[in-house]
């Protein structure tokens, strides 16, 4: 055993409608007993592709005593189901950095005399995009402007009025945290959106965090705490739009729950582009 990250699943939360299923070629996940389980910690890579596809919320990246992953098992699973799961597989290794585990992949195909579906694409062309959709590579700067739109040489003021603003390291009894407003916001919320400070912040408090790739059970806990400890009635939480950012919003939903306190909750989505989508809080 070892300590690695591995996908959790709630089973309170688990609706049994199997989303999580074909986004995970790695076959780590079954729906067994209407219920999704992770059959093997050999076959879980940790990546979390399968997160975001979860509507309910019930999956999240753990990091826990675990038996090692082995590419070796995987590839063998992964060869029965054919050259589309072979591609995805390989695809979802190669867009999230594992070079490593990429290359025995490779290596274990070529020993066992099957084909590789991505040997002889062009080196420039970008294989089509099968994985997590937070992780897909988008380029705007090509992209024509039917008119430019006009921008103001004026300097924007910054709204940020406290410190720290990262969720792990904000003290729980922080001063700022008596303001009955609080801004939550996910790590690219204010990259994507050019006006975060005049639109959202606006001088109220602010913690940020990462439901992918940050400790989400922790981050419960401290929200949590927060919640309890301090009078807090308002607040605009800030997600992405692509799917693993969502987890943000379960966060935020169970420790409202666990604090036993009533909070509004005005949720905003942000486009990639740093368009907000929509506000509605579910």
């Amino acid at each position: 055993m070892s300590l690695r990250k591995i996908i959790e699943i709630n089973e309170d939360l688990c609706n049994g409608c199997g989303d999580c299923i074909p986004n995970c070629p790695e076959g780590a996940l079954q729906v067994i007993d209407d219920k999704a389980r992770l059959v093997s910690d050999l076959f879980c890579d940790g990546l979390g592709a399968c997160v975001g596809y979860c509507p309910t919320g019930a999956m999240q990246v753990v990091e826990r005593e675990a038996e090692p992953y082995n590419e070796d098992k995987v590839m063998a699973n992964i060869v029965k189901q054919g050259a589309n799961t072979i591609k995805a597989h390989l695809e979802h290794l190669k867009e999230h950095g594992e070079t490593n585990f990429f290359n025995q992949a490779v290596q274990y195909l070529k020993k066992n005399k099957v084909k590789n579906p991505l040997e002889g694409q062009e080196k420039k062309k970008e294989p089509e995009y099968c994985g997590c959709p937070g992780s897909k590579m988008v380029d705007f700067s090509q992209e024509e402007q039917a008119e430019p739109k006009a921008t103001s040489s004026e300097r924007q003021e910054s709204q940020l009025r406290t410190w720290p603003v990262q969720l792990n390291l904000v003290p729980v009894h922080a001063p700022y945290f008596q303001n009955p407003d609080l801004v939550i916001a996910a790590d690219c919320v204010p990259f994507a959106n050019p006006n975060f400070h005049r639109d959202y912040l606006n001088k109220k408090p602010l913690v940020i965090g990462c439901p992918k790739l940050d400790d989400a059970e922790h981050y419960t806990n401290k929200l949590t705490e927060i919640f309890k400890e301090n009078p807090i009635k308002n607040i605009t939480l800030l997600n992405m739009e692509v799917p693993c950012c969502f987890g943000l919003q379960h966060i935020v939903s169970e420790a409202v729950q666990k604090s036993g306190k009533k909070i509004n909750v005005d949720q905003r989505i942000i486009s990639i582009k740093g368009e907000e989508k929509s506000g509605a809080y579910a």
